[in-house]
């Protein structure tokens, strides 16, 4: 049951869920269809665990409904106390949460997610002081004035492990980290001590992870203020870049909000 589902969607995958709901002992009945109930018995699902109750389930509620460990995941009180401290709806949260973050923040060995960037990696090099042409010339999967040369997953860490022997600070820097994905890069421009420490924080939870997002906001008048007044192309375009629209970033969060603004009047 990895694929993610949610209302109206159909087929055995849905099926599947509603046989594990009523297992469970849920009032759901195999309909092959992610009906009203079903989106009921999740949102119960993620309400016991004090997950975001969003009523899509993903693999976050699937560890739930199986009883495993959800301590470290995003709880509905993280995105109502990253709301309030943004001063927007918990539904502008929501929506961003659904959309922007990239499904869990930690792989399943329990590291947090990253993604290394060796363009990122060769303008740090310099930034410390280092040459990062003679590193380029022997390193070129990990350093080079190009993107590119991902490897995925938790096949990252071994680009990481690489750039750390070369430069540690520079390496860390150059990771985007967790469910958000921020760049370690701006350790210093949200308020951490250093890249130790922000890089220390995105392995403690999500909660966490969702603090740099936020702190990400707060340094970024023009983000804060498109969220604010839920400018969902001004916000998509800030935190995306020009691509946002190919991607259609703003109508996904634009019906996201609606959704759950909808949802929380209901309630």
């Amino acid at each position: 049951m990895g694929k993610t589902l949610r209302k109206d969607a159909t087929g055995q995958a849905v099926a599947d869920l509603q046989a594990a709901l009523a297992a469970a002992g849920y009032r759901v009945e195999r309909t092959h269809v992610y009906d009203d109930a079903t989106v009921a018995a999740v949102r119960a699902v993620q309400s016991a665990a004090r997950l975001v109750v969003d009523g899509v389930y993903g693999p976050k509620t699937a560890d739930a409904l199986a009883g495993l460990e959800t301590g470290r995941l995003l709880k509905e009180s993280d995105l109502q106390r990253a709301a309030d401290v943004l001063g927007v709806p918990l539904a502008a949260v929501k929506a961003v949460n659904e959309v922007e973050a990239r499904g869990p923040g930690f792989l399943a060995d329990g590291r947090p997610v990253i993604l290394f960037e060796r363009h990122i990696f060769y303008r740090q090099l310099a930034a410390h002081g280092l040459d990062a042409d003679a590193q380029a010339a022997r390193w070129p999967h990990i350093v080079s004035t190009m993107r590119g040369g991902y490897a995925g997953g938790a096949a990252e860490y071994r680009r990481l492990s690489l750039a750390r022997q070369v430069c540690e600070a520079a390496a860390l820097e150059s990771a985007s980290w967790g469910a958000f994905q921020i760049m370690g890069f701006h350790w210093e421009r949200l308020g951490y001590a250093s890249v130790a420490e922000f890089h220390a924080c995105m392995q403690e939870s999500e909660a966490a992870q969702l603090d740099a997002f936020v702190r990400f906001i707060q340094a970024d008048p023009g983000l804060r203020r498109a969220l604010a007044g839920r400018k969902w192309a001004a916000f998509a375009r800030g935190y995306n870049g020009p691509a946002y629209a190919e991607n259609l970033y703003d109508v996904k969060l634009a019906r996201a909000y609606a959704r759950h603004a909808t949802e929380a009047e209901a309630a």
